[in-house]
C-alpha cells in the first residue's frame, strides 16, 4: 500500500469517526430535550396539584387563582394568593414529586404577594429531612394570607443526564471505540514511519558498507598478482588502501554499536575540566584543509569569557565534529562556516552556522530522531546512517545541556548548544 492510499484511508476513517461523534452528540441533545420537556410537564402537574391541595386545605376552591410560571429551566413560581403553611407546603411538594418519580433536591421559597419579597425559605434533600434548616432563619415568620411560592430544582440538568443511562452507556462505548481507533492509528502511523526509517537505514548501511568492501576486494585481487612484489610502492599503496577502508568499516560498525549502547542509556562520561575554546580550535583544524580545497572559510568568534565546562572530552569533540561535518556535507555552495561562543547566566552557548541547503520546518522537528535523514532528492547524495544528530542530542542531554536549531531552505542552518560552565578543577 503506497503512502497516498494509506493517508486517504486514515483521513476517511477519521472523517467517519467524526461523523459518528456528531450524530451521537445530536441525538444525545435531542434525547435530553425530550426528557427536559417531559420533566417540565410532570413538574407542572405536581406543582398544580400542590397548589390545589393548599386551596382545599384552606377551604378555598378558586382554582382560577392558581398559575404556574417557569422563570428559568429549573425555577418555577406558583401563584396561589392564599395562606401557605410551610410544613404543609414541604410535605405536599415531597409527596407529589415522589409520586411522579422526581427525586431531585429542591429549594422552596414563600413570597409575599404585596411586595414580592421572600418571607420564608428552606432546602429539601430527598432522604435527609431539612439538611439545611438554616435557610428558615433568614426569613421572618409568615403573617397574613396573601402568598405564593417558588421552587428551584437543584442540579436538575445533572439529574436528567443521570437518568439517561442508555445514552450515557452508548456514549461511553463510543468514547472507548474512538480511543482505540486513535491509539491504533497512532501505532500504525508510528510503525509505518519506523518501517520507512528502517528501510532507509538498511539502504544507507548497505551503500556505506558496499563501497569500502568493493575497494578492499579490488585491492586484494591486485595483491594476489605475484608481480606486485616487484613494485614495492604499488604494494604499499594497495595495502594502505585496504587498511584505510578496513578502518572505515570499523568506524561505521562502531558508530552503530555506540548508538545501540546509547539507546539503552549506557552513556558513561569521563568528566574532566575542558577549555571549550581550545577544544573548538582543535576540532576545527581537520576541516580547514577540505574547506580550503573548496574555497570555503571557517571563522571562529570565541567571545565567551567563561569557557570551562565539566564534560567528556571525547564525546564533546565528536559533537563538534558532527556539526561541522554536516555543515560542509549539506552545502551546494562555497562553504562559509562560523563558530561563535557566548555566555548567558551560568551557561556557555556554542553556535555553528553555515550557508548550506537548510532544512524545512517540516523536517526540523525530526532531524534529531534516530535514523532520520532529511530527503535530498537522492538517498545516497550524502553518506550517513542518520545517527549523527541523534548522537549529538543524547550527548548534550547527558551533559545537562540543550540544543536548538534554526533553519530555512537555501538559507543555511544554525545549531546552538548550551552547556553549564564550571569553575571547578577536576582531578
Amino acid at each position: 500500500m503506497n503512502r497516498r492510499t494509506f493517508r486517504l484511508i486514515i483521513i476517511l476513517a477519521t472523517l467517519s469517526v467524526f461523523g459518528i461523534v456528531v450524530v451521537q452528540v445530536f441525538w444525545f441533545r435531542q434525547a435530553f430535550n425530550v426528557r427536559e420537556v417531559e420533566f417540565d410537564r410532570t413538574a407542572r402537574e405536581a406543582l398544580a396539584k400542590v397548589a390545589h391541595s393548599i386551596l382545599r386545605y384552606n377551604q378555598h376552591t378558586a382554582s382560577s387563582n392558581v398559575s404556574i410560571k417557569k422563570v428559568s429551566s429549573n425555577y418555577y413560581v406558583v401563584m396561589v394568593n392564599d395562606v401557605i403553611d410551610e410544613e404543609l407546603l414541604k410535605t405536599l411538594l415531597r409527596n407529589e414529586l415522589e409520586k411522579r418519580d422526581i427525586r431531585i433536591d429542591f429549594q422552596y421559597i414563600i413570597y409575599d404577594c404585596a411586595n414580592n419579597e421572600a418571607v420564608f425559605g428552606n432546602y429539601f434533600v430527598f432522604g435527609k429531612e431539612d439538611i439545611h434548616p438554616t435557610a428558615s432563619q433568614i426569613f421572618p415568620k409568615i403573617a397574613g394570607d396573601n402568598y405564593y411560592f417558588g421552587i428551584r430544582f437543584v442540579n436538575k440538568d445533572l439529574a436528567l443526564v443521570g437518568e439517561m443511562r442508555f445514552w450515557i452507556f452508548s456514549s461511553a462505548v463510543l468514547l472507548i471505540v474512538i480511543s482505540f481507533f486513535a491509539y491504533t492509528s497512532f501505532v500504525v502511523l508510528r510503525q509505518r514511519r519506523l518501517s520507512e526509517i528502517q528501510q532507509d537505514f538498511i539502504n544507507n548501511m548497505t551503500h556505506e558498507f558496499k563501497t569500502p568492501l568493493s575497494t578492499i576486494s579490488i585491492s586484494s585481487e591486485v595483491l594476489k598478482n605475484p608481480k606486485i612484489t616487484q613494485s614495492p610502492e604499488r604494494l604499499l599503496s594497495y595495502a594502505t588502501i585496504i587498511g584505510q577502508e578496513a578502518n572505515r568499516l570499523k568506524g561505521q560498525v562502531e558508530r552503530v554499536l555506540q548508538m545501540a549502547s546509547l539507546e539503552n542509556e549506557e552513556i558513561k562520561l569521563k568528566k574532566e575540566t575542558i577549555d571549550l575554546h581550545q577544544l573548538i580550535t582543535q576540532a576545527s583544524e581537520p576541516f580547514q584543509l577540505s574547506l580550503t580545497e573548496k574555497g570555503g572559510t571557517l571563522q571562529l568568534h570565541l567571545e565567551a569569557t567563561r569557557n570551562q565546562i565539566s564534560g567528556d572530552k571525547l564525546h564533546i569533540t565528536n559533537v563538534l565534529y558532527n556539526l561541522l561535518d554536516n555543515a560542509i556535507k549539506y552545502n551546494h555552495k562555497v562553504p562559509e562556516l562560523t563558530v561563535t561562543t557566548q555566555n548567558e547566566k551560568d551557561q556557555i552557548g556554542i553556535t555553528v552556522k553555515d550557508n548550506g541547503i537548510g532544512i524545512s520546518q517540516e523536517h526540523v522537528k525530526r532531524i534529531f530522531d534516530r535514523f532520520y535523514r532529511v530527503p535530498t532528492g537522492n538517498v545516497h547524495d550524502v553518506k550517513g546512517f542518520g545517527l549523527g544528530l541523534n548522537y549529538v542530542r543524547l550527548i548534550v542531554k547527558a551533559h545537562t545541556g540543550t540544543i536548538k536549531v534554526t533553519s530555512e531552505p537555501d538559507q543555511g542552518s544554525s545549531f546552538t548548544i548550551w552547556l553549564p560552565v564550571t569553575t571547578e578543577k577536576l582531578a
